[in-house]
C-alpha cells in the first residue's frame, strides 16, 4: 500500500512542486501546473505529446489542424522544459514516476475537428488520435527511460468523460444535441490502444476518472491494470465491482480525500475513516488489500492554494500507515 498524486499541483513553479513530490513519494509523478496559462492544462500536455498531428487552440477550445499553431507549440515548449526539470530533480531517484495524460476517449470529446464538432463524432479521427497519443508517449517513455535509467515508469489515463462517451452525455460542439454513445468494445479498444503501445515500458497503465458510473469491467477488458476512482463517486451497486477488480489482481488506487472544496485539507484520521468505510463491508484478504491498494486526493489540487495543497499530500502520507495497520486487524 502506499500513497500518490493523482496530477495537478496549485501555482507556476515545476523545480519546487518536483522537489516536493520527489523528495516525499516514493511513487512519485511529474506534476500538471495549469495555473501557468495556455498550453499547461492536462488537455494542452497531453496534446503535445502527440506525433504527427497538428492542433491550435481556438475560442471555443483546441482544434485539430493540418499544421500545429502558437499554441500547440508553446505547450511542447512547456512539456519539453518539465522534462528537462525532471530529468534533473530527479539524479538519484530510484522509485517509480507517473505519467499522466488524457485518456483518448476525454480527448477526443474535448478536441474539435478543423471542420467542426467533435473528433469523437469520426470514427477515423479519433482512431487517428488515439494512435497519435500513443506514438508520441511511447517515444517520450523512451527518451526519459535513457535520461533516467534508475526510474521506474507509469502511465495514467485521465478519463473523466468515459462513462459519458459510454452513455452518450457528450454534447456536440454545438451544444444543442448529444453525440452518439459508444458501444462498450469500441470503448475498449481505443484504450487498448495505448494500453498495448505503453504496456511494455512501463509498470502499470492506470484510468483514473473521477466522474460516477466507471465501467471497470471495461478496463479489464483494454488491457487497463489500475483504476483510480474518488471515494466520493462510489455507490452501494459499486461494491461488488470494485470487490471484483480487486480480486482479479488489478490495482485499486482510491481517492480518500475530496479535492471540490478548494483548501479543505482531509486529516489523517478521515482518510483513514473512508477507507475502512469502503473496505471493511468487501471483506477481502488484508493481505491483497496491501498488495494492491493506493491511496490519493480525489481529483487534481490546481484549483488549491499551494500551502493547502501540500498539507493533504502529506496527510496522505501519514494515513497510509494507520489504513494498513486497521486492515491487518
Amino acid at each position: 500500500m502506499y500513497a500518490t498524486g493523482i496530477g495537478s499541483l496549485p501555482g507556476p513553479d515545476m523545480p519546487g512542486a518536483l522537489r516536493h513530490v520527489l523528495g516525499s513519494f516514493e511513487q512519485a509523478w511529474l506534476p500538471e501546473l495549469p495555473g501557468r496559462g495556455v498550453g499547461a492544462d492536462m488537455v494542452g500536455r497531453t496534446l503535445a505529446m502527440t506525433e504527427g498531428l497538428g492542433f491550435d487552440l481556438q475560442p471555443q477550445g483546441w482544434r485539430l489542424l493540418e499544421r500545429s499553431g502558437v499554441d500547440h507549440g508553446r505547450a511542447r515548449g512547456l512539456l519539453r522544459r518539465d522534462l528537462d526539470e525532471l530529468e534533473e530533480a530527479a539524479q538519484g531517484f530510484t522509485g517509480t514516476v507517473t505519467l499522466t495524460m488524457a485518456g483518448p476517449w476525454t480527448l477526443a470529446a474535448l478536441v474539435e475537428r478543423s471542420r467542426g464538432d467533435k473528433v469523437l463524432a469520426d470514427h477515423g479521427a479519433r482512431r487517428e488520435l488515439a494512435e497519435s497519443l500513443a506514438a508520441g508517449a511511447s517515444a517520450l517513455l523512451a527518451e526519459m527511460g535513457r535520461r533516467l535509467p534508475e526510474v521506474r515508469w507509469r502511465v495514467r489515463l485521465d478519463e473523466p468523460l468515459l462513462p459519458a462517451v459510454v452513455s452518450g452525455g457528450v454534447a456536440t460542439a454545438s451544444g444543442f444535441s448529444r453525440l452518439r454513445a459508444v458501444d462498450r468494445p469500441q470503448a475498449s479498444a481505443l484504450l487498448s490502444v495505448l494500453s498495448e503501445a505503453l504496456g511494455e515500458q512501463v509498470v502499470r497503465v492506470g484510468v483514473h476518472c473521477c466522474a460516477p458510473g466507471l465501467d471497470l469491467d471495461l478496463l479489464a477488458r483494454s488491457g487497463i491494470a489500475q483504476a483510480a476512482l474518488d471515494v466520493g463517486t462510489l455507490g452501494l451497486r459499486d461494491l461488488d465491482a470494485v470487490a471484483s477488480w480487486l480480486e482479479a489482481g488489478h490495482e485499486l488506487l482510491i481517492g480518500l480525500a475530496p479535492t471540490q472544496r478548494p483548501d479543505v485539507v482531509s486529516t489523517p484520521d478521515e482518510i483513514v475513516r473512508r477507507g475502512l468505510d469502503l473496505l471493511r463491508p468487501l471483506a477481502l484478504d488484508p493481505d491483497l488489500l496491501q498488495r494492491s491498494l493506493a491511496v490519493s486526493t480525489g481529483c487534481g489540487l490546481a484549483g488549491w492554494t499551494l500551502r493547502p495543497a501540500m498539507r493533504q499530500l502529506d496527510a496522505l502520507l501519514e494515513a497510509v500507515p494507520l489504513l494498513a495497520e486497521q486492515l491487518a486487524r
